[in-house]
């Protein structure tokens, strides 16, 4: 009979505009994830990724945290912490470098080597590296080499994907979580956790655009050949929708987002039109009204359609778009208005589909079934896959030649 290993427990952060999330999940005896717990609370203090108010910051991140510390009866001292906002920008990056190796076979050093040439671009002093990817290695000229250690070549070469963000807010967000009680134990970008957490490899090898619309952003990312091609942040989201009801409608924005939430349908083959919905007014000015439904979607119409052609015209501008042979995944809070994915299929002309962390992980369904928790579940992912090759983010650990063997270490944990 063996021996039961000692159970293993992650948790996972992510501050977002509308909510603050705490997951909490076992590692089982397969070594798969499985969430066992979570808490949820108001986001306040931040606008677009970025903190503007640290108490109330602090206040979110305690009640999401006991919450889901109650549920999962496991106290959390430590978490991955995802890092999202406007302030999130990336690049791709060439290296190459001579062959080194004993007879022109290619070693773990000239790996080291070449990614350490790609890595040595200009980067503003107020800018850090937080994943350094790889896209493919080419050794004499023969391009597509996923893993190059142990062939034979006299060049190797490399491309890869850059993903920066802005020291200052990044540390904001780490001094945040510390004065929580809680020690960081890396940084994760959204844009990689939210594909993680819900594009399949077939997808990523095909081509596929992962779509995370939060509250404040849109985090877009494009995988081509099994690789990250290309990230960005969109400066618009699901509070834009909101915000036109609560003008179209004259009413609160509270109001406007319980309507959206309830009675929000972009598919007009399955509205009920004249259903009648109430609304509070704002102030005094008026009293509760009562209107058809199909005021309200004639607001969101076009606001989704314009979300939607701002992602494709993105695509298509930086030469992405041709790439996505798999069509588009749409996640996060804002995916989950009825029928946005038969909308973006049309404005697109490719599939789409609404992605759920539930492929990927075990535990409760209000998590793993939901689009809005795709983000905290793969911060968790990406994590657990890579923590223990890295052991710490550059973030706690700032001297440039430590910093560059992170680098390294992220690439050789993906390789190997």
């Amino acid at each position: 009979m063996g021996l039961k290993r000692k159970k293993e427990y992650l948790a996972s952060i992510d501050l977002g505009t509308s909510k603050t999330t705490c997951i909490v999940c076992e590692i089982n005896d397969e070594d798969k994830i499985e969430v066992i717990g979570f808490g949820c609370s108001l986001g306040k203090g931040l606008k677009k990724g970025m903190i503007i108010n640290l108490e109330e910051v602090l206040s979110s991140i305690k009640r999401a945290v006991e919450e889901a510390e109650m549920m999962s009866e496991i106290t959390v001292g430590e978490a991955f912490v995802g890092i999202a906002g406007t302030h999130i920008k990336s690049f791709n990056s060439t290296g190459a470098t001579t062959v080194k190796g004993k007879h022109g076979e290619i070693s773990e050093a000239d790996i080291y080597e070449v990614i350490e040439a790609a890595q040595t671009v200009l980067i503003p002093e107020d800018r850090e590296i937080i994943h350094l990817l790889p896209m493919e290695f080419i050794v004499d000229g023969h391009e597509g080499v996923t893993d190059p250690l142990g062939m034979n070549g006299s060049r190797l070469e490399v491309r890869v994907h850059i993903i920066t963000g802005s020291i200052s807010s990044i540390k904001n967000v780490i001094s945040c979580i510390n004065k929580a009680g809680i020690e960081v134990k890396d940084v994760v970008s959204n844009q990689l956790a939210s594909a993680q957490a819900t594009a399949f490899d077939d997808e990523k090898n095909l081509g596929v655009a992962v779509a995370d619309i939060g509250a404040g952003t849109t985090d877009l990312s494009v995988y081509a050949g099994g690789h990250l091609e290309y990230t960005t942040v969109l400066p618009l989201g699901g509070d834009h929708f909101t915000n036109d009801i609560a003008v179209g409608l004259r009413t609160t924005v509270h109001t406007a987002e319980k309507i959206k939430r309830k009675y929000g349908n972009l598919d007009s083959t399955e509205r009920e039109d004249e259903t009648l919905i109430k609304i509070d007014g704002i102030g005094n000015s008026d009293s509760m009204r009562k209107i058809p439904v199909h005021l309200l979607n004639e607001i969101l119409m076009p606001r989704a359609e314009e979300l939607v052609t701002i992602i494709k015209s993105d695509l298509e501008r930086m030469g992405h778009f041709k790439n996505i042979n798999a069509g588009m995944i749409l996640t996060g809070g804002g995916s989950l208005l009825r029928g946005f994915s038969n909308l973006a299929e049309k404005v697109i002309n490719l599939p789409v589909r609404i992605g759920t962390p539930a492929a990927n992980m075990a535990g409760l369904s209000e998590v793993t079934d939901n689009p809005a928790y795709a983000a905290s579940v793969g911060i968790l992912q990406y994590g657990h896959a890579n923590y223990e090759k890295r052991k710490m983010s550059p973030f706690l650990r700032r001297k440039p030649i430590q910093r560059i063997r992170q680098n390294l270490k992220e690439v050789f944990s993906s390789l190997f």
